[in-house]
């Protein structure tokens, strides 16, 4: 492999196509490379659900977006991945070596291809890569692979970039549930795809509970995507706070979704894409991660895991649970995560 620690790329594209919030996890690297490369116009291709994470991203000039329906026809798609190869791109740093990116690559005339270690079958799409990565914070993992360029991760967090025009979007929603300006405001996401990330709905609505017994004019919005309405109704009807827990008819947009977190004081929540939102928008959270690492989560005290103490399996990162207990979740009792959330807000 050549030395490229020298370069001085003009135009980059970044590759991270999902999920969302591994592409939260993603702008660290694209702020890095903007620090190491002012000058470099940078690229971002992703799939279209996670798109807006780079809105309003000032190191980020422009997102070829991935549309799954419209690249169906394989002529088609092979005319997008060929369109997006041939941009100009003198550097393509791609963090996943999915199929996507390996077709767009096989386009691309960039005189360096950076990504982590290939396997032997695909190292022929690739010019560079880092022998090792050390462990640690999944942002920071990701970050390593800019290792060759000689940029070092330095504990920078994930961004979000919300303008001023999200906020007021978000300010009108929460007028319309009847949260104002003066209210204490928690968001909560108690969905995940992965039973063994999920703690219970019914726990959730008991904890809100307890929080509102404990904080006074505290308001709850419940955060919640595609499919998942069933769960934050759960949560909704258990707590039994009437206005002081709140929610959308249908799932809000990424952006909104940021803004209302950015407003709030404090987000609870599974281990999924909202917990990196926080992150993103400086505000603290506090997870309850299930079968999930330590990798998930920043490095910083505004940022806690709560899961029951003296488990030997936790975490084991598996999406069914071995012993079929659960005890990472089942095991976690609202009143011990009351007792971190009262210590933030």
């Amino acid at each position: 492999m050549k030395d490229i620690s020298t370069i001085n790329p003009k135009r980059i594209l970044v590759c991270q196509l999902r999920q969302i919030g591994d592409v939260v996890l993603a702008t660290p690297s694209v702020s890095l490379l903007h620090k190491k490369y002012p000058h470099a116009e940078i690229h971002v291709f992703t799939e279209g659900k996670c798109a807006e994470v780079f809105e309003n991203n000032p190191a980020v000039q422009h997102v070829w977006v991935i549309d799954k329906k419209k690249l169906a026809n394989p002529l088609k798609a092979l005319a997008f991945y060929r369109k997006v190869g041939r941009s100009g791109y003198d550097l393509v740093v791609d963090f996943q070596q999915l199929p996507r990116c390996r077709w767009m690559l096989l386009f691309s005339n960039a005189s360096v291809k950076l990504s982590f270690k290939p396997p032997w079958y695909n190292r022929f799409l690739y010019t560079n890569w880092p022998d090792f990565i050390p462990g640690g914070y999944a942002a920071k993992y990701k970050a390593g692979v800019l290792k060759p360029l000689g940029i070092d991760w330095d504990n920078e967090k994930p961004q979000i970039f919300v303008s001023d025009e999200e906020r007021a979007e978000g300010r009108d929603c929460l007028s319309s549930l009847g949260v104002s300006e003066s209210d204490t405001l928690v968001t909560v996401d108690p969905s995940h795809r992965r039973e063994t990330r999920r703690w219970s709905a019914e726990s959730y609505g008991k904890l809100i509970a307890l929080i509102a017994q404990e904080r006074e004019g505290v308001k709850f919005f419940l955060l919640y995507g595609p499919g998942e309405k069933d769960v934050v109704e759960k949560v909704k009807s258990v707590a039994d706070l009437g206005e002081q827990c709140v929610m959308l008819e249908k799932p809000g947009s990424l952006r909104l979704m940021a803004a209302l977190i950015e407003r709030a004081v404090l987000h609870i929540g599974n281990c999924s894409a909202p917990r990196h939102f926080a992150v993103g928008v400086g505000t603290p959270s506090i997870t309850p991660p299930g079968s999930s690492s330590s990798a998930w989560t920043f490095p910083s005290p505004e940022h806690e895991e709560v899961v029951p103490e003296g488990l030997e399996c936790q975490p084991c990162g598996n999406e069914k649970c071995a012993s079929g207990l659960m005890k990472c979740l089942n095991e976690l009792k609202p009143e011990v995560v009351l007792e971190r959330v009262l210590e933030k807000i």
